[in-house]
């Protein structure tokens, strides 16, 4: 920012305010960055966006500091005379892509376009209750045949497909009845993941014991792996990743716990579950190898993206952008990591190579389209990348670590496809976020000027005596 620039800052910056003024100024600052934050929006956009608004208010940069917590955000604005501090708490964290694209845009607009207080009150209040954009039954739906997308990319058929697909809708739509209830948000998880493997266990036995052909499935364990997928906390994850390498650092350790939480409650279900149903382990043997057609594959991730976006609450104007987005991934994932040593057509890279380009192949290309679509990038990118999570490995970790009896191999086999599979899921973690923040690097300048020009034109609008020419 020039001399210039700063100037102009400065004379939009604090001034003489009213205790209330003050005070409901930074409210509205603390508003908007804890819907953000609850929306599960990574902390450098919700201080981007905080900063913006504190801009509108008229708050001085240099005055303004702003500490961004899990759960807790707090503002202080002070000078050389005064100091006032307020804070707020985050409560119910829950992915709402929907809310993060409307706040975005508000922070611009309401400079802009110079609104009110009360106008940009009304706007961020009904944004926040706005209900969402699926039912909950829709949502169930849509996340139970992304579970069956997770099925083929296993190697299952159609049939499994169904079944994969039916346990997790049931699974999913109890887990929302406990989440109605205030239940714990893990118990409700490990409780959600049991049903679902319960039902792939009943899915199973219907399949290798009836007579009726259509009803037969040649993979009728596969259901197991996929049937509680939607689980997997991919936004939080990919989330954790870019605030660490953001340098929020404090909000990033909480993520990740947030999110081994998740999975381990995840996983205490599913191996209840198994336990329970006494299921061998039938995913040791079990090939990693794509088998299908291309085409099934990449039907498979487009209904695997577009059911998370659905559980992200991503805008369905989008549905289609983030289905091409998971064909692409996919596509190039197989590509990079197939080879001959697999008697395919590839690269022969490996799986944590193909996923880490799969994954940024979508980054960048959503740098570029984010625009157009006018959509944040988190929108597009992560339901895109969801498909390429290691289900098959993930359950090999698990299966050995039930049947452990002590044995080295048995240990060795748990701990070496569990790292494999945490590092294909921190490759797709870092794929996306790396390009995302180069690339809001690069445009940072632009877009503070952007909001300079804005400023400028606001200050010229309410201040006749403005001299526009002190500052060209």
């Amino acid at each position: 920012m020039t001399e210039k620039n700063k100037d102009v800052m400065e004379m939009d910056g604090m001034h003489i305010m009213s205790d209330a003024e003050l005070n409901r100024k930074l409210d509205i600052l603390l508003k908007t960055g804890c819907l953000l934050m609850e929306s599960l929006a990574d902390t450098s956009r919700v201080l981007r966006n905080m900063k913006r608004v504190a801009a509108y208010l008229g708050f001085h940069e240099q005055n303004l500091h702003i500490s961004i917590n899990y759960d807790i955000i707090l503002a202080n604005l002070s000078d050389e005379y005064h100091s006032f501090t307020k804070f707020r708490r985050c409560e119910g964290h829950s992915v709402n892509l929907w809310t993060i694209m409307k706040v975005s845009k508000l922070t611009w607009n309401c400079i802009r376009d110079d609104y009110s207080l009360e106008r940009y009150e009304e706007e961020l209040d009904a944004i926040r209750k706005h209900k969402r954009s699926y039912t909950p039954w829709e949502v169930a739906i849509g996340g139970g045949f992304a579970c069956g997308g997770f099925c083929i990319q296993f190697g299952c058929d159609w049939t499994a497909f169904l079944y994969a697909s039916i346990a997790a809708i049931l699974g999913f739509r109890f887990r929302m009845c406990l989440g109605a209830k205030k239940m714990n948000a893990y118990v409700s998880i490990a409780v959600a993941a049991f049903v679902s493997t319960i039902l792939a266990w009943g899915f199973m036995l219907l399949s290798t014991h009836t007579d009726i052909e259509w009803l037969r499935s040649k993979t009728p364990y596969h259901p197991f792996m996929a049937c509680a997928l939607y689980i997997v906390p991919g936004v939080p994850l990919i989330n954790f990743v870019s605030d660490m390498l953001s340098s929020h650092v404090k909000t990033g350790i909480i993520r990740a716990v947030n999110t081994l939480m998740i999975v381990l409650a995840m996983a205490f279900g599913i191996a209840f579950a198994i336990n329970v149903c006494g299921v061998d382990n039938f995913v040791k043997d079990l090939s990693m190898t794509p088998h299908h057609e291309y085409w099934e594959y990449s039907v498979a991730a487009a209904i695997s993206a577009m059911g998370f976006s659905m559980i992200f609450n991503c805008p369905p104007r989008l549905l289609c952008a983030v289905a091409i987005g998971g064909i692409i991934a996919i596509c190039t994932r197989n590509l990079v990591s197939l080879g001959p040593s697999t008697n395919n057509f590839g690269l022969d890279q490996g799986a944590v190579i193909g996923s880490f380009v799969g994954s940024a192949v979508i980054s960048i290309i959503c740098t570029r389209i984010m625009h157009i679509v006018h959509a944040p990038h988190q929108c597009i990118s992560i339901p895109s990348v969801i498909p390429m999570i290691p289900g098959v490995l993930m359950y090999r970790a698990l299966f050995a670590f039930i049947d452990m009896h002590g044995i080295v191999g048995e240990v060795t086999v748990a701990m070496t496809n569990m790292i494999n599979a945490s590092l294909i899921i921190l490759c797709i973690s870092l794929g996306v976020a790396i390009p995302n923040i180069f690339f809001r690097k690069m445009i940072a300048p632009k877009r503070e000027q952007k909001m300079v020009n804005f400023i400028l034109q606001r200050r010229l609008k309410h201040d006749a005596t403005f001299n526009h020419e002190e500052v060209k």
